[in-house]
């Protein structure tokens, strides 16, 4: 007997593929921007991301019958304000460093778009079970595609991937920097992420005609 039904995989593998919150709804578009010229912070942030949505769906789905309708909204967001500051106390007590580069970012997950919109769309009216895969599968759609900007931005701009030389020594001009590479500087900045992101996009729907006419 399969653990999950078709139905349930679907709530994993759509945001991957067909319904990926950033390239196809366009949510999650600030940190996508913000914090992916390292790999490192790219998956910090999706983990931080996965946390918050998995198991703010299950309280979420939990407290759904119980939730009065004028309030939802609000008590939405204590719930995720009190995971969001799991994940920054975390951060601070074991990845200091990291949790400063990261800095406001990890706060404006309370306001991202993803985890509120899944909130409304499916933990109101779903199980807990289904409103965890759910959560898990639009999280790791998001962070799918903030560690592949991650990866792109990283290696072509500094020519690391978390903080390895992967090309070679620029002073040194081994490896690729010996046959006169240079990194590119603004693979760094925040308009590099929305061209790969664009290029993201752009390469999804040319696979398929349907997102196009959508």
């Amino acid at each position: 007997m399969a653990i999950l039904s078709k139905k349930d995989t679907k709530l994993i593998t759509d945001p991957f593929l067909d319904n990926n919150p950033i390239t196809i709804q366009v949510l999650g578009i600030c940190s996508a921007l913000a914090i992916t010229a390292e790999l490192k912070a790219s998956i910090v942030m999706s983990i931080s991301v996965l946390f918050v949505l998995g198991v703010g769906n299950v309280v979420i789905s939990l407290m759904r019958n119980i939730i009065p309708s004028k309030i939802r909204i609000i008590v939405q967001l204590v719930v995720v304000a009190a995971l969001v500051i799991i994940v920054d106390q975390v951060l601070k007590a074991y990845a200091y460093e990291l949790s400063k580069t990261l800095s406001v970012f990890v706060g404006l997950i309370i306001t991202n778009c993803i985890i509120m919109g899944r909130f409304e769309a499916f933990a109101l009216g779903n199980g807990p079970w289904r409103s965890f895969l759910d959560g898990i599968g639009n999280a790791a759609g998001y962070g799918f595609i903030l560690i592949l900007v991650g990866f792109v931005r990283e290696l072509f701009g500094s020519g690391t991937l978390l903080g390895f030389p992967v090309l070679g020594d620029p002073i040194e001009k081994s490896g690729l920097y010996s046959i006169g590479y240079e990194n590119n500087g603004f693979m760094l900045l925040s308009p590099m992420a929305l061209i790969v992101v664009g290029i993201i996009i752009w390469v999804q729907r040319s696979r398929n005609a349907s997102l196009i006419e959508d």
